[in-house]
């Protein structure tokens, strides 16, 4: 290739979200374009949704039902074809209202007289209160009222595209979700075999609209180089599905991967097969490896000083490996990386949804945020179950207040949009402070919310500076909310202090959203009664508003991965590894059943998220267990006592 000025488009695959563009694209394009190349993006997630759901395309998959025996059709594809003309009629109105362009159509929606409902309407039953008055009433009135038509209107809408979802994964194709698509492709999977298998296939409907896109895309754009994004699992399955069409179309454009998954799973990367779709594989921070990278195609630096980039080598006459290198060169520094940019993604085409109804909830699929980073990595790296290892956590960076200011003027600016979502592993308070006050001192309206851990610093009164900064709501991690097991997780946070602290922000009026974890090493089911009596208290005190229960995963990567025996556990033997690694399966003495358990703390939490259940006793939510579970060992008024 001639070291003429490359094209570099960058890619987000299916799938990762529907409400605002996944942002590794727009922090990459925004850097190239600093260092002066012709750098471009799409988002063929958002275009494959907006594409299938069309009468078009609603035609397509109702042919793909049909083709499916009676028998054999699930109850959402037998309310699909049976309501079929309703569907083909409100997909276009109900898309349009989803991107805000016709707010209008929110009364007939919410009358719920215009959209067909399928099995996911069914929840709505679930909302029916008698305490509200007979059951024939609106099951949503307590949530929305009288005036709350827009919102109510979304979440019906929400689920009509849930609706059709299940449609797609049970008539077109089984790996089919708006954020997991074929994620077991790929996710932890030691062997290539499933995913080769998946991509050697014959493409089912979604692939050909994704194949039909990307070629589109090529068309537009006239890219030299391609760069396919994987944050999760759950997107690589779509990203080689994109190569494979570009390579067929034309194998000389150059194809790079990398992303969140590739950083955690495809460490030990030994599998050449995988460069049948993409040339280059990088690792961690891209800025860096993509600069040595286009040097190298622009014949300004030998393949020998790539960074953190793996190749295939070998092939024709000898057996193919794949090789690692890594020519040590400093990363580009965080206060360098340029401004994200979003140019030449259509912001107007997102889809706002509204699937849970609980006011935190909703931030994460609802609104068009704008993604930035405080800082690089995390300042406290010590979590036990966390990646600490790994360069997205353990190489810590911030930048000054003035030029995440400028960044965050600058965005506002091109996307007209002044709500910020920050995604760090855990925004560092004194950085939020120095940005709260210098938001203030330009007086800079915006809106944000993001990340921390919940530690002693978060006084009431930074606080409430962030509130007064334009802070609406915060995330951190109570994992198990036990001392013994924080201590274990090396959490660095008391059951106590989180109290304190979230209803700092509670009461300086931010939104407080509590991660939490179950079946963490040598956790009984004691610790988890107790865990659910805390987060119990939480919801009744006004602590938090939100909640999340994750099933504990021992990682390669993480302190409890490298050191098992520590916490108490045996690892399970993994097979020969050639593709990806990250999970992996312990022995765990006290024997709990933690899946059993958790079906009673999702119930739990979802109950209590929407106020409900507030005053039972914790046992009530494990009455489906064969076994009784013990009385919880906490004092009824423990949150309470820890708050005065």
């Amino acid at each position: 290739m001639t070291s003429h000025a490359l094209r570099v488009l960058s890619l987000i695959p299916p799938m990762t979200q529907l409400n605002t563009p996944y942002p590794s694209t727009a922090y990459i394009t925004g850097f190239l374009r600093s260092r002066g190349f012709d750098a471009v993006q799409a988002d063929l997630a958002l275009a494959l949704v907006l594409k299938l759901f069309t009468p078009a395309g609603l035609e397509g998959i109702r042919g793909c039902a049909l083709a499916r025996p009676e028998a054999e059709r699930s109850a959402s594809v037998h309310a699909f074809l049976d309501q079929f003309a309703r569907y083909r009629v409100t997909i276009g109105p109900v898309i349009a209202y989803l991107q805000g362009r016709d707010a209008t159509l929110a009364h007939r929606i919410a009358a719920r007289e215009l959209l067909p409902e399928g099995p996911r309407f069914q929840a709505l039953e679930a909302y029916v209160d008698p305490a509200f008055g007979d059951e024939g009433g609106d099951p949503l009135a307590w949530a929305f009222g009288a005036l709350g038509v827009q919102d109510k209107a979304r979440h019906l809408a929400t689920l009509y595209l849930n609706d059709l979802a299940d449609v797609l994964r049970d008539a077109v194709d089984e790996r089919f979700a708006f954020v997991r698509y074929a994620e077991s492709l790929a996710s932890s999977q030691p062997s290539f075999d499933p995913m080769a298998a998946a991509l050697a296939a014959p493409p089912t409907l979604v692939d050909e609209v994704l194949q039909t896109l990307t070629l589109a895309t090529l068309a537009q754009h006239k890219p030299d180089v391609v760069l396919l994004s994987v944050p999760f699992p759950g997107a690589l399955y779509a990203a080689l599905r994109i190569a494979q069409t570009i390579k067929a179309q034309n194998p000389h454009i150059t194809i790079a991967l990398g992303g969140g998954f590739v950083n955690t799973e495809l460490r030990e990367l030994a599998e050449p097969r995988l460069f049948d779709f993409v040339d280059y594989v990088t690792l961690d921070a891209g800025e860096r490896p993509l600069l040595s990278l286009l040097e190298f195609l622009q014949r300004k630096r030998s393949r020998q000083r790539l960074v953190r980039t793996f190749v295939r080598e070998g092939g024709e006459d000898s057996p193919a490996t794949v090789k690692y290198i890594n020519f040590v060169e400093p990363d580009v520094p965080f206060d360098d990386i340029g401004t994200p940019t979003w140019d030449g993604l259509p912001l107007d085409r997102y889809l706002s949804l509204l699937d849970m109804l609980n006011p935190m909830h909703r931030l994460w699929s609802d609104g068009r945020w704008n993604k930035l980073t405080v800082a690089h990595g995390c300042y406290w790296k010590k979590c036990s179950f966390c990646d600490v290892s790994l360069d997205y956590i353990s190489r810590y960076e911030t930048a000054s207040a003035a030029t995440l200011a400028d960044r965050m003027e600058a965005i506002v600016a091109e996307t007209g949009q002044t709500g910020f979502h920050f995604v760090d592993e855990a925004a560092p308070p004194k950085a939020l402070k120095a940005l709260a006050e210098e938001l203030l001192r330009r007086q800079l309206p915006v809106s944000w919310w993001g990340n921390i851990r919940f530690e002693k610093t978060f006084s009431p009164e930074l606080c409430q500076l962030l509130a007064d900064s334009g802070c609406i709501a915060i995330s951190g991690g109570l994992e198990v909310a036990s001392d013994r097991l924080l201590t274990l997780m090396k959490k660095g946070v008391s059951v106590e202090q989180v109290a304190r602290v979230t209803k700092g922000f509670s009461d300086a009026g931010i939104l407080v959203h509590a991660y939490l974890m179950y079946g963490f090493p040598t956790q009984t089911v004691q610790d988890t009664v107790d865990s659910l009596e805390y987060v119990r208290q939480l919801f009744e005190n006004g602590c938090i508003q939100s909640g999340f229960f994750h099933r504990f995963s021992c990682t390669v990567h993480s302190p409890v991965g490298l050191d098992p025996a520590a916490y108490g556990i045996e690892l399970v033997p993994l097979p020969e590894v050639t593709f990806a690694k990250n999970d992996i399966g312990f022995i765990d003495p006290t024997g709990v059943d933690h899946d059993a358990l958790g079906i009673g703390l999702r119930k739990a939490i979802y109950n209590y998220m929407h106020g409900i259940g507030l005053d039972e006793d914790v046992r009530a939510w494990f009455s489906h267990l064969d076994e009784p579970v013990p009385r919880t060992r906490v004092k009824k008024h423990f949150i309470e006592r820890a708050l005065a």
